[in-house]
């Protein structure tokens, strides 16, 4: 996908999700917050954009990343994800043990589990 090896695609995407965020705590009737968390993701932005000379910014954006960077990157998101799925069944024995139903953690957990059987097979299939 060449638009995700753009310098600009992070950076912009940055920004769509800081006005989305302001949008949906100004909806909720925190618009402070709002603005700040526009703030602080059109800084992130702006850091992707404007640190292009780093190596591992340039792999962040995409527009430098070479297969060893690649491999980083993947071996980041398992980690990412292992310790999200660990966080969420964490919580949801805590939910449970205070006597509450699980809840949202029993669907985000469902979902995960369910992402990951679907990406074993569909690897399966590819590889």
């Amino acid at each position: 996908m060449q638009i995700t090896k753009s310098k600009w695609y992070l950076p912009i995407l940055s920004v769509v999700l800081g006005v989305v965020m302001l949008i949906a705590m100004w909806i909720g009737g925190d618009l402070k917050s709002g603005v700040i968390s526009l703030g602080i993701m059109t800084g992130f932005g702006a850091l992707f954009l404007f640190g292009g000379r780093s190596e591992t910014i340039r792999g962040f954006r995409g527009d430098g990343s070479d297969e060893r960077f690649r491999q980083i990157d993947i071996h980041a998101t398992a980690f990412a994800g292992i310790v999200v799925i660990t966080a969420i069944i964490i919580a949801f024995v805590v939910e449970v043990a205070r006597g509450n139903s699980g809840e949202p953690f029993t669907w985000l957990g469902a979902i995960a589990g369910l992402a990951y059987l679907l990406a074993v097979v569909v690897f399966r299939i590819r590889g």
